[in-house]
Parts: structure tokens; sequence; C-alpha cells
């Protein structure tokens, strides 16, 4: 004799990590973006032993910034991305305005030195490319699109327009797609 499953409890709101993604949709924030400051979030619900945000203040998110500069090794830009998420999620989730968070351990940016190749240098590595790969590398090179931007890219056929979707949301094409190039 098989037995139904209970139905879950349904409360009334939905879990923390659904409200977040649910208003980062609305606000149209890229997907990218969404997993990124959901898993960030996670990882900062687990640091501090499954405790619920609202339960936590300004000097436990010092702590696990820092400890993602210490012993987490991250990037600067990483812990400025962490940070964001956190942000966001006191600010537009749990509507709580957050004091000045300080003492932080903030990870050091290195210099950075430009590099910059020789017209005839990217020649020489287009040229080593072929098909597909080759049409990516110029598209990249010549137009300042992203990796996944152009991998998103698709040409209408009729009138060889280029269109795709851009971080900012859908986009379509100016100019159609040149005879020759680089």
């Amino acid at each position: 004799m098989v037995h139904p499953l209970p139905a879950a409890p349904q409360s009334g709101k939905p879990k923390l990590l659904d409200q977040v993604r649910q208003l980062l949709r609305l606000r149209h924030y890229s997907l990218r973006t969404e997993e990124a400051y959901l898993a960030w979030m996670k990882r900062f619900i687990l640091f501090h032993g499954k405790r619920h945000p609202r339960e936590l203040d300004e000097r436990d998110i010092s702590a696990f910034l820092s400890s993602l500069a210490v012993e987490g090794k991250v990037a600067a830009s990483t812990q400025n991305q962490a940070l964001s998420a956190l942000l966001f999620l006191y600010k537009e989730v749990l509507g709580r305005e957050l004091a000045f968070i300080g003492g932080v351990v903030r990870v050091k940016r290195p210099p950075k030195l430009p590099v910059v190749l020789a017209p005839a240098e990217v020649r020489a590595v287009l040229a080593q490319l072929n098909g597909q790969y080759r049409l990516m590398a110029e598209l990249l090179y010549g137009s300042g699109l992203r990796l996944l931007e152009c991998l998103r890219l698709r040409i209408a056929p009729p009138d060889d327009a280029i269109e795709g979707h851009a971080n900012s949301g859908y986009f379509q094409s100016l100019s159609t797609a040149p005879h020759r190039r680089v």
C-alpha cells in the first residue's frame, strides 16, 4: 500500500534566499550576478553557523569579509563582490540600513600594468586561429564584447544583422556584419 507523502507546510512568506532571488530578478540583475550573490549569502550564513542574517550585525559582516582576505586569500574584486552581495541582502531584502562596516582587513590590489599588443602582434595571434574561433576572436578584439556576450550573438541571415543579449538587457546591432574583419 502506497502512502502519499504529507504536503510541505505552506508558510506565508518565502524563504530568505527565495526572496533574494525574486528581488534580483525583479530588478533585472544578470543571472551570473544572481548566482554569485546567492553563493556569497550562503557562505555568509554558513560562516556564522547558519544564524539568520537578521541576528547578525556589522561586526559579523566585518569578520566574514576579513576572513575572506586572511584565510581565503581572495582577490580584492572578490571581496568587493561579497560586500556588494551582503549590502544588497541587508538594504534591499531585509530593509535594514547598515552603519559603517569598519575593521575589515582589505585585500591590497596589485598594481596593474596594461597589456597592449601592436597591430602586427594582433594579426599574428589571429593568424593562428581558424574558423569560428578566429571569428570570435576578431569580434572580441574589434568590438569590445565580453566573451559570454560574443557566445550569445546570432546572425540574422536576411540582412546579416547581428543581434544578441548584453548585460544590461536585449540589444540589436545597428550595423551589419563586416565583409572584412581586422
